[in-house]
Order: C-alpha cells, then structure tokens, then sequence
C-alpha cells in the first residue's frame, strides 16, 4: 500500500551546513526503502544560474502538488519555504 503515495519530504535549508541536504537525503532514503515514491528538494537542480529563494519554492511547490502527504523534518517550524509547504498542504487536504 507504501508504494501508492507519493511524499514530499519538507524542512530548514537555508542557514544550515549543506543546506541540510545530507538529512534531507536519509530521510528519503528511508521513505524509499519501504516503498514509498519521495519527493526531495535536496535532489533539485538549480532552476537557473543564480537562483533566488522564489525561485526554489516554484520548484517546491510544483513537486509538492504530486504528493499524498509531507515528512517534515525537525525544526520546520522556523523555516519560512517548510511554512509554506505545510500550509499549502494543510489547506489542499
């Protein structure tokens, strides 16, 4: 039944050391051994050249619109791209 959803995982890059890919990378890891399709924004290419944050959402948001459901990663809640990924989820249900 896994296999059936896709998730997105969600949390804090901005400010932390490799933009917190490396634990964005295990959780997917994980997600994926037990089946289920993951969605990481840590596995994107950059949209441009110089990227803004803006930029990176649109990224998020479109793969966000995929999923079944969001893994947020501890402290989400202090991250402004996570608020707006799990409102936007919360909101579509």
């Amino acid at each position: 039944m896994t296999g059936r959803y896709r998730l997105m995982v969600s949390g804090p890059m901005t400010g932390l050391a490799d933009f917190n890919y490396p634990q964005f990378c295990r959780v997917a890891r994980r997600l994926r051994n037990v089946g289920f399709f993951v969605e990481n924004p840590a596995e994107n290419a950059a949209p441009s050249a110089a990227p803004t944050w803006s930029d990176w959402m649109r990224l998020s948001i479109a793969q966000l619109l995929r999923c079944h459901g969001l893994v947020m990663l501890p402290g989400w809640w202090k991250s402004r791209g996570a608020l707006v990924e799990w409102l936007l989820a919360k909101v579509l249900g």
